[in-house]
């Protein structure tokens, strides 16, 4: 045992082999930028055994769904997001997953499988996203987590600083340590290209962050806004369903739930 449930339950999640990887919020506390995370999220393997291995371990701490889709392949393949809680000692653990996170690529998706299976993990105690990857998760529609960018880009390695870091300072910095790499990365990130002209001036700079950031959010509202005109029905619909699966136990639960969304929740979303 941990200490830190979130900790423990990544354990028997991975209890044989790996199935989930901790992310979100319970990453930046394995970074060491935060004391603490109030919720579990992972990122899991899209297949029916790991699906149904972790849905046996929280079947067994006496977990109950919240809103969210049922923790099966065809939901999650479809960029669906399954939801969990239950009560230990008093603690309400909330535990999110999902199979395809949001701006990850599936080629940055399998590659970040890979290196989790050959243990690169960077010496932390379980296995969770890396600085930069956890970075792309946190690019939401929340001003707060920009704030997080910022402080895990100054851990990566330059070139990750030149293309996540949040501070025009810092950008201005390694500019001038590192002007071909500038140069270099400018494609991915055309906000770099202002470095050859600011000089040591910060505010047009900042503005372009500013604007980099606020295009970011409009992206994800996007995406948010695509996946709650799918789900109206099944929002609509919930409070009934959940009278219903309160009275089972999660795996019978489980199978009450895929039979409603089978109806209500469609498994791919358009414009997303």
């Amino acid at each position: 045992m941990t200490g830190n449930i979130y900790l423990d339950l990544t354990n028997e999640f991975n209890e044989g082999q790996l199935r989930a990887i901790l992310s979100s919020g319970q990453a930046v506390v394995m970074h060491r930028l935060a004391l603490s995370s109030k919720d579990g999220d992972w990122i899991v393997r899209e297949t029916s055994e790991s699906l149904d291995f972790i849905l046996r371990v929280l079947d067994a701490h006496g977990a109950r769904y919240r809103l969210g889709a049922p923790l099966d392949v065809r939901w999650m393949s479809g960029g669906w997001s399954a939801h969990f809680e239950f009560a230990l000692d008093g603690y309400r653990a909330r535990c999110d997953f999902v199979t395809r996170p949001p701006r990850l690529s599936r080629e940055d998706l399998a590659s970040l499988w890979d290196e989790q299976e050959h243990g690169e993990n960077g010496g932390l105690e379980v296995p969770t996203i890396d600085l930069r990857r956890l970075a792309d998760l946190k690019k939401t529609d929340r001003e707060r987590d920009y704030a997080v960018i910022g402080d895990l880009a100054r851990k990566m390695s330059v070139e990750d600083q030149l293309l996540q870091s949040r501070s025009a300072r810092d950008l201005i910095d390694l500019a001038k340590q590192y002007p071909q790499l500038v140069q270099k990365l400018a494609f991915q990130r055309p906000l770099l290209l202002l470095l050859d002209q600011i000089g040591e001036s910060r505010i047009h700079l900042q503005r372009a962050l500013a604007e980099e950031q606020f295009d970011l959010m409009e992206r994800n509202e996007k995406r948010l806004a695509a996946y709650s005109r799918a789900s109206n029905d099944w929002s609509s619909n919930w409070p009934q369903i959940q009278k219903q699966l309160r009275q089972l136990p999660l795996i019978q639960a489980h199978e009450l739930l895929v039979a409603s969304a089978r109806r209500l929740l469609p498994m791919e979303v358009e414009s997303v």
